[in-house]
């Protein structure tokens, strides 16, 4: 759904994503930018993560650090540095300020102090929005998926849409739901109040995987 008409703002994005659809590019040096509503949807449980024996195993190890918001814009980036992308200059300008208003947000992964891995995304209501992940090292993803879901159901979201399935975010759990299904589970998450700054993330690998591994 194309449409040369509008100027895109942070405003018009946050209705965008209220309505159920989000924007896209055809690559980095495409300027121009299109509208998505997949007819099936994707979405990763947040009491339904799966988390396999080898990545537990990760967890078990420790050796990496976990923050929020920490490098919102390295995040992007790190996201938009493969050889395709959809995450353009508008729109990487467009999320920089949607960070700046309080509406989107990363997850870093570190290991001796660079970024191996990270997500992010942006909140409406109790709804997450997952826009793109990176990996650096092995896990370095699904670290970041699994840090961000248990942070994301402490504080009370009960949506997390991954706009699309992949067989990565099929490991750690993530189904396809329809189109109506979405949307009702949307309007559900956006009639509740969460903040995904209510608590800082937890530390504690060894409590995130305890938590995790009970509700899936």
């Amino acid at each position: 759904m194309k449409d040369d008409n509008f100027v895109l703002t942070p405003a018009l994005l946050l209705n965008a994503y209220a309505a159920g659809v989000f924007p896209m590019s055809e690559g980095r040096d495409d300027p121009e930018i299109f509208w998505v509503d997949p007819r099936r949807r994707g979405v990763l449980p947040l009491n339904g993560l799966h988390i396999s024996r080898s990545l537990a195993k990760r967890m078990r190890r420790g050796g990496y650090v976990v923050t929020l918001n920490t490098d919102f814009a390295g995040v992007v980036d790190a996201c938009a540095d493969r050889p395709e992308t959809w995450i353009n200059a508008e729109i990487r300008r467009l999320y920089l300020m949607l960070h700046d208003l309080g509406h989107a947000h990363s997850l870093e992964v570190w290991q001796d102090g660079a970024l191996i891995g990270g997500v992010y995304g942006v909140t409406l209501g109790a709804a997450f929005f997952g826009e793109s992940m990176f990996s650096r090292a092995t896990d370095g993803s699904k670290l970041a998926l699994v840090h961000l879901s248990d942070h994301l159901r402490r504080c009370g979201f009960v949506l997390f849409d991954t706009q699309f399935i992949t067989d990565h975010l099929a490991s750690l759990g993530a189904i396809e739901i329809s189109r109506a299904t979405y949307r009702s589970h949307l309007e559900l998450a956006l009639q509740h109040p969460a903040d995904i700054a209510q608590y800082p993330l937890d530390p504690d690998t060894q409590s995130v995987l305890q938590r995790s591994t009970q509700t899936s």
